[in-house]
């Protein structure tokens, strides 16, 4: 079977998940392309580490079914099904405008697939289309910055440095005066914040003190660490997200006292400051345009061939294979 693609239009293969810890290649029929579609053939697409093990472990809570299904999405959870969001590839039909343009989608992971043209977003020329993979998730740290931006000289700490993490840190690294800490138990990840141009800490070892804790670890632990390091009046932006996991929290200390504040962040709509001025579709041209810093390539940490996709998923899941973004590749890249 022919997993890297095909010459043959109407003939594509989609990674699915077949069961909670089991994913299988399936293939796939391509309708012909209407007037305002595009048939887009991939190039490359990236593995959210965080939500899609969730997905792949069969971890989504039965109230969140509805919340949590992506754009293309085919199947229901838990399983039999098609989920991802991060694809990048070349338009091979379409309106004359997007032919032959490499494209943004937030599709799940397949060798070509058929979806409306304004579902696409042309990559910039200056941003290579093996990074901007990574535009869903700077989606996500672009409307968290729009929830709880910083103030111009603001000490801001950044707890978990996974992929939304590290894409928030990269972001406050670009603010006048923001001195930015980027917080993980593994020290691994302090290459990742040298790269990024911000410091990095262990939890123990974390600055207290802070205006603004982005929280991004999706653990309880993380989570308590956060609160514990804000300067008094501060918040914590609630990032994470823990599928069937209860979270435990003390707010006892300082929680009153220090009136904290813990808010919630979710990419699902533009955040309420911009919502009657951005759409969805300025939130994720944004996002592609910040790309063009090739500081964000230290999030890319390993890639494999599309074929390969049901055990790098496995995998990850299983914590055998340690990455920020898994970049999959199509068509021989």
């Amino acid at each position: 079977m022919r997993h890297e693609g095909t010459t043959d239009a109407s003939r594509a293969y989609a990674f699915w998940l077949r069961e909670p810890g089991a994913g299988e290649i399936r293939e796939a029929t391509l309708p012909a392309p209407g007037p305002d579609e595009v048939l887009v053939r991939a190039r490359y697409s990236g593995v959210s580490r965080g939500t899609e093990t969730l997905v792949f472990a069969g971890r989504v809570p039965t109230d969140q079914y509805a919340a949590m299904r992506a754009p293309f999405q085919e199947g229901d959870f838990p399983a039999p099904v098609k989920y991802g969001y991060l694809s990048v590839g070349v338009v091979e039909r379409g309106p004359a405008a997007l032919r032959g343009r490499t494209v943004f989608c937030l599709h799940p992971h397949q060798t070509a697939y058929v979806v409306p043209a304004d579902a696409v977003v042309p990559v910039p020329d200056g941003v290579p289309a093996a990074r901007a993979v990574l535009a869903g998730t700077v989606e996500t740290a672009v409307n968290a910055l729009w929830d709880a931006p910083p103030l111009v000289g603001d000490r801001v700490s950044v707890v978990g440095a996974g992929m939304v993490g590290a894409c928030v840190a990269a972001l406050l690294a670009r603010f006048p005066g923001v001195r930015v800490e980027l917080v993980d138990a593994d020290p691994g990840r302090a290459a990742v914040a040298a790269a990024l141009g911000v410091d990095f800490a262990p939890p123990e070892e974390a600055t207290g003190g802070r205006d603004l804790v982005v929280h991004a670890s999706a653990t309880s632990a993380g989570l308590q660490r956060a609160l514990d390091l804000l300067a008094p009046e501060g918040t914590v932006l609630e990032l994470s997200w823990y599928g069937d996991r209860p979270v435990t929290l003390s707010l006892g200390g300082a929680f009153h006292s220090g009136r904290l504040t813990v808010r919630s962040s979710q990419v699902g709509r533009v955040a309420p400051a911009r919502r009657g001025s951005r759409t969805y579709a300025d939130r994720l041209a944004l996002a592609l345009e910040l790309l063009a810093d090739p500081a964000f390539d230290a999030l890319i940490t390993g890639r494999s061939p599309f074929a390969e996709l049901p055990d790098v998923l496995a995998a990850l899941s299983a914590g055998r294979l340690p990455a920020l973004c898994h970049l999959i590749t199509y068509q021989g890249e």
